[in-house]
């Protein structure tokens, strides 16, 4: 009798080691959206990538005819002290200016209005955690005009008209330093001064919020939809909602809407033409423009205002992409469609992420 119930139990053990193999088999293979982009990349590592993987010489292009600048965070010394600054550059890397120069505050995530004269960003203040919190700001151009337009606030991006700032609300009132840590969006007015809440008001832990250049939709990658994320697009005056067809984080739309840049890999970056009356295959001829070494990164791709060419950010394995993150050894980069080529624009390797460019010619 003892013999037949210990035959059971190892019966029974067996098989449920057995159902247990079959659930991670089939959730690997049925699933695979749910892992990593670092796992996903290895899946396209050799697949139809262009042969430049490494930034060449700055004289490859003649980056003195690109006539915007680029504003990205860096971690910058102001005063003695380290900390995360607004920097502005030419489009070669030169007329380094610190827009921000405050040493006490930490700001990231800078975005050019479309008639290049504001910037709006985030700003982290508060010395403890007890008293700390991230909040929205814009200021002019050579970083005078200060203004506050939220408080406990993500990401903010620009209407295509620059009248409004979108931006994501925290989830939680006490400080995060997760970029997805974030419930609903709402829509600061410039003239008004006030903010309304997005109609669908569900949407959470999205990060990369983009406005597309018409006005009429939003982008994002949720954080909501699976550890490796989804990608979502949804209107920007009601709640109609769609995903993107595509595989990678923080999709950015070109400034004539017919195409969209995205991140594929850690190591990739894609476009593909843009169909929003599609909503199944709405990205169409996917083709990967930019890729890099296994040790390296690329992320952060932000069209030019004359869709002539891409700004990103490189650098080290060991750096962390998401924003405010120290990311040491990486550096903003500049592609150029009509030469398929890029190149490294910054040399500092001062944490510069986030790249935007500043619509506005000098």
């Amino acid at each position: 009798m003892k013999k037949q119930t210990i035959d059971k139990r190892e019966n029974l053990i067996f098989n449920l080691i057995i159902v247990f193999v079959l659930i991670l088999f089939i959730s690997h293979h049925a699933f695979p959206q749910r892992f990593s982009n670092r796992s996903r990349s290895r899946e396209i590592n050799e697949t139809n990538l262009p042969e430049q993987r490494i930034p060449l010489a700055k004289s490859k292009l003649n980056l003195s005819k690109i006539p915007y600048k680029i504003v990205y965070e860096s971690f910058q010394e102001t005063e003695g002290s380290g900390n995360w600054e607004i920097c502005m550059i030419n489009a070669d890397g030169s007329h380094l200016i610190n827009l921000t120069n405050t040493p006490n505050i930490n700001e990231f995530y800078p975005h050019a209005s479309p008639d290049g004269t504001k910037i709006c960003f985030v700003a982290v203040e508060g010395e403890t955690l007890e008293n700390r919190s991230r909040n929205v700001y814009y200021m002019d151009i050579n970083g005078g005009g200060l203004t506050k337009i939220a408080d406990n606030a993500y990401q903010p991006c620009w209407s295509g008209d620059g009248k409004q700032i979108a931006y994501l609300k925290g989830e939680y009132s006490r400080y995060s330093s997760n970029s997805w840590s974030n419930r609903g969006i709402e829509i600061y007015d410039l003239k008004t001064k006030e903010s309304k809440p997005h109609p669908k008001s569900e949407l959470g832990m999205l990060f990369n919020l983009c406005w597309s250049p018409d006005g009429n939709w939003f982008t994002a990658t949720s954080r909501a939809r699976g550890r490796g994320g989804s990608n979502i697009v949804f209107g920007a005056n009601d709640t109609t909602a769609m995903t993107l067809s595509i595989r990678g984080c923080r999709p950015d739309i070109s400034p004539d809407g017919k195409q969209v840049a995205w991140g594929r890999s850690d190591h990739v970056l894609t476009i593909g033409n843009l169909d929003l009356s599609s909503p199944q295959n709405n990205v169409t001829n996917q083709t990967p423009v930019i890729a890099c070494q296994d040790d390296y990164m690329i992320y952060h791709v932000d069209w030019s205002p004359d869709g002539n060419y891409l700004t990103f950010s490189y650098g080290p394995t060991s750096g962390d992409q998401a924003v405010g993150r120290k990311a040491a050894g990486w550096n903003i980069c500049v592609y150029d469609f009509n030469t398929g080529v890029w190149v490294q624009v910054t040399s500092d390797g001062k944490h510069n992420k986030e790249p935007d460019w500043v619509p506005i010619r000098y």
